[in-house]
């Protein structure tokens, strides 16, 4: 027992793929057929866009930050990116596309550093600020009308099929090629936190930007990094949403957050900072994702999954809380 203790001190995200391995139970049981092939590929096609929300806050939560301004981010670059790309360079090249909403987004989430920092304000007012006026400048001045037709190179790399096989029921199951983003991603942000001087700094700013600051650290690269990397990550992730539903409706993305924080959450990060791991934000996104799209497989009503997730957030909270104390 005590060796469990020091095994879940040091890797607090095995205590979320224990609540994912429970739920994941749970719902088999009830329905056998949740461990069908085409299940799980829809578990891994949804968690591509939310897990790239989620590494992007999880930088930011390490450091001590919050940040509720990413859809926001995602829904103004991929929308502008998008209606510049069908009005004036329809034959762009789908990397150059790419590379331009995280471009964007880079900038928009710089913003916020810069207003963090130099303001010296909480990031959560500052974010919630710049959500809003995000939005407003997208809904105002770039468009609020549907972009249901695509250029062709956009249009075909939301079908270009990872895997794809007929299931017993004659259906197609794909897994697309861009659910490989994510866990480049993924890996991109361990590195960058945990083989580079960066992430060093990142994780000290979040157990105490005083001594971050004492210890030398340049506490504004910090702020001006974390928050531009979300960004860059947010666009990307907004691209692929476009790609995936073959549209850009700039309305789309709202009341994400709040998911996206939860995963996190549940992964091991503390809101305090200086915590987490780039696998437990991975395991928190997939239980975020198995509570919103198979609970109901489970004959559990769509109304209660609020109820469930909250639930999880508050039993891992506990969890972590004990653990910390101890």
């Amino acid at each position: 027992m005590q060796g469990l203790q020091r095994l879940l001190a040091r890797r607090p995200e095995l205590f979320t793929l224990f609540l994912l391995v429970a739920l994941c139970s749970f719902v088999a049981i009830a329905n056998p057929a949740f461990l069908s092939a085409q299940t799980l590929i829809d578990i891994a096609r949804a968690s591509v866009v939310i897990g790239l929300f989620a590494l992007g806050v999880f930088v930011i939560l390490a450091a001590g930050g919050i940040d509720v301004s990413f859809t926001a981010i995602a829904a103004l670059s991929m929308y502008s990116v998008t209606q510049l790309v069908v009005t004036h360079v329809p034959q762009a090249p789908l990397p150059l596309v790419f590379l331009a909403a995280a471009l964007g987004g880079g900038l928009l989430g710089f913003v916020n550093g810069l207003l963090v920092h130099g303001l010296k304000a909480p990031s959560l007012i500052v974010t919630i600020g710049t959500q809003y006026l995000f939005r407003g400048v997208l809904l105002t001045f770039i468009g609020t009308v549907w972009i249901t037709q695509l250029p062709d190179q956009m249009d075909s790399f939301g079908k270009i099929p990872l895997i794809a096989f007929e299931s017993q029921r004659g259906a197609q199951v794909i897994l697309p090629a861009y659910f490989l983003v994510l866990p480049a991603a993924a890996l991109l942000t361990w590195w960058l936190l945990r083989r580079t001087l960066m992430g060093r700094a990142i994780f000290a700013a979040g157990g105490s930007l005083a001594v971050a600051e004492r210890l030398g650290y340049n506490v504004r690269a910090i702020h001006f990094f974390i928050f531009a990397y979300t960004g860059a990550l947010a666009g990307v992730a907004g691209m692929i949403h476009v790609c995936a539903n073959r549209l850009a409706n700039p309305f789309d993305l709202v009341g994400m957050e709040i998911d996206v924080i939860a995963a996190v959450v549940l992964g091991g990060a503390r809101i305090t900072g200086g915590t987490g791991s780039v696998l437990g934000t991975l395991l928190g996104v997939l239980l975020v994702v198995v509570i919103n799209n198979v609970l109901i497989m489970a004959g559990v009503p769509s109304t209660w999954q609020r109820v469930v997730v909250g639930a999880f957030i508050l039993v891992a909270g506990a969890f972590f809380v004990v653990r910390k104390r101890r």
